[in-house]
């Protein structure tokens, strides 16, 4: 109980810290509201810099995934997914709230000797503007936080910005070697292990080094054995359960778990890839409200709840045989691209399960979900990942030795698995006796591995590529990443619309920023590719349609 107060206690102050720093873009003057660094203990700064960088994460996550078919695009073209305005908050988020806070904390911070401190904001810094090249481009840096002096900061090329990443995160792991003062009141990802952070930071280099094919530096960190490669190591963040004053819920799950139904539709893609390879993470993933789905085979098509029961497939869907509208056994979902309205459908349509967002199990007993159901909400939002790196280094060898990449496939397939499985226990009410036994998740280890064995061509990557999406559930930044290296999987269900426009190789500036900015000027579309995507351009790769 004394943790859960302290979480909570945390999230509040941290509350109080962001509304008194609000701002609407990165370029204003000083809020004169606002707490100054002397006024402000580096606790709070760095309280309130954990959550916004954690918020601003999931919002990208959800894009990458979505985009990637690991959770449902409801767009019929790629052009008009994702309005400018709707990277608005997460951009202020980002610069504002993550990495401002974290300067000023640094004022605090080297005064009084907390190299803790301030090597956790140079990891979240790091993350956060890399994060942002990976999805929009080049973004501002070295000229973002100076406002009053520079109020529209040049933008930076994305390489620039990796390069000066690498060296603040050397800066980082220099201050986590050094002797701190004092640990922060609340390290919400490592509880105040400074090891491990410096393996998250070694661990993000290998993500820069991966994205611009460095594999020298990339080996170099696998030689050190000082990275992540354990699901205990694991950097991500925790939520609270907590509904009111303040909600310190999995975001997904505040949106997801409410008295009227389900939020998001699930990908049928993702649900029938785990469906017909009976995979042992598909009662952690997903919770069905339902036994049948309105026009599955066996089920009667229902109009009112699930329009699509009674039209046919398009014929992209049916010349490349994918799976349509129902899936069997009470999977539903929606397509890639489906952009209709709302039915009464809400305590009827598959919700997100267990896991990362503890949800509930799904122990077959076909309940209704509701507000504080399963684990109440308090799951991960995973950010780097021990099966990750697995799967990075797999990626490395595929191409020439496609015999040594098999183990690190397996072994990133297994870390998924056990990492998944073992939130069965946070959701109370859940009978885990439907959960998969130690042979069926052996049996599916073993088929994976025979079929990519006897895969031809380019299906091993497509069986790699698969097997990586499924482990990234929660957080689809490095599947959206891998897919505009790779262009696998080749064979991703197809959008709903025919032709849905060139796929996304970046995306539109936040609104704000380019109304405000005289520097970041929007783009035209969505076909620019940030630097360190050389492949061809778009409609031709990705092969997404």
């Amino acid at each position: 109980m004394k943790k859960i107060i302290k979480y909570v206690t945390a999230f509040f102050v941290a509350s109080v810290i962001l509304n008194s720093c609000e701002s609407a873009e990165l370029d204003l003057n000083a809020d004169p509201n606002a707490l100054t660094p002397s006024q402000a203990n580096p606790d709070f700064y760095l309280n309130a810099a954990q959550e916004q960088f954690a918020r601003a994460v999931h919002v990208l996550a959800e894009v990458g995934a979505e985009v990637t078919r690991i959770e449902n695009m409801a767009s019929r073209d790629y052009q008009n997914a994702y309005s400018p305005s709707f990277f608005d908050l997460t951009w202020e988020r980002s610069y504002q709230e993550a990495i401002k806070n974290l300067r000023d904390m640094n004022v605090l911070a080297e005064e009084a000797g907390l190299r803790y401190h301030i090597g956790m904001g140079q990891v979240i810094e790091a993350y956060t503007i890399t994060m942002l090249v990976d999805y929009f481009g080049e973004v501002p840096y070295s000229e973002a936080i100076s406002a009053p002096d520079i109020l529209n900061p040049n933008i930076d090329a994305g390489g620039d910005i990796y390069d000066s990443t690498l060296g603040l995160l050397d800066q980082a792991i220099a201050n986590f070697n050094a002797t701190s003062t004092a640990l922060p009141e609340n390290d919400f990802f490592y509880d105040g292990d400074a090891s491990l952070w410096i393996k998250a930071a070694n661990t993000l280099k290998m993500r820069l080094y991966r994205n611009t094919g460095n594999a020298s530096a990339f080996n170099s960190i696998v030689s050190s054995g000082n990275f992540i490669q354990s699901t205990d190591e694991d950097f991500q963040f925790t939520w609270g359960s907590n509904a009111v004053q303040p909600d310190t819920r999995h975001p997904d799950y505040a949106q997801g778990y409410t008295d009227q139904g389900g939020g998001d539709y699930q990908s049928i893609w993702l649900m029938d890839l785990m469906l017909t390879s009976n995979d042992p993470r598909i009662r952690y993933f997903f919770y069905r409200q339902s036994n049948a789905t309105p026009g599955a085979p066996g089920v009667a098509p229902n109009e009112e709840t699930l329009a699509c029961s009674l039209t046919t497939p398009p014929q992209q869907y049916v010349d490349g045989n994918y799976a349509y509208c129902s899936l069997p056994n009470g999977y539903w979902g929606r397509n890639h691209g489906n952009d209709e309205g709302i039915p009464p459908d809400g305590l009827l349509r598959t919700a997100a399960g267990v896991y990362p967002i503890a949800g509930k199990f799904d122990d077959s007993s076909f309940s209704e979900i509701s507000l504080g159901a399963g684990g109440g909400g308090a799951g991960i939002t995973p950010m780097l990942l021990a099966s990750t790196v697995d799967f990075w280094r797999a990626e490395f060898l595929l191409g020439s030795d496609p015999v040594a990449a098999k183990p690190f496939i397996i072994s990133g397939i297994q870390k998924s698995i056990a990492k998944v499985a073992s939130f069965g226990s946070v959701d109370p009410g859940a009978d885990l006796s439907e959960a998969p036994t130690a042979g069926d998740i052996t049996q599916f280890i073993l088929d994976i591995g025979t079929a990519y064995d006897d895969a031809e061509g380019t299906d091993k990557w497509n069986i790699m590529a698969e097997q990586f999406f499924i482990a990234l559930k929660g957080n689809g930044h490095d599947a959206y990443n891998f897919y505009r290296r790779t262009g696998y999987p080749d064979d991703l269900e197809p959008s709903l619309e025919p032709n849905p426009g060139a796929f996304i190789r970046s995306f539109f500036y936040p609104a704000n920023a380019s109304s405000n900015n005289q520097f970041i000027v929007q783009k035209s579309g969505v076909t620019d590719q940030v630097f360190w995507d050389t492949n061809p351009a778009s409609p031709a790769f990705p092969p997404a349609n």
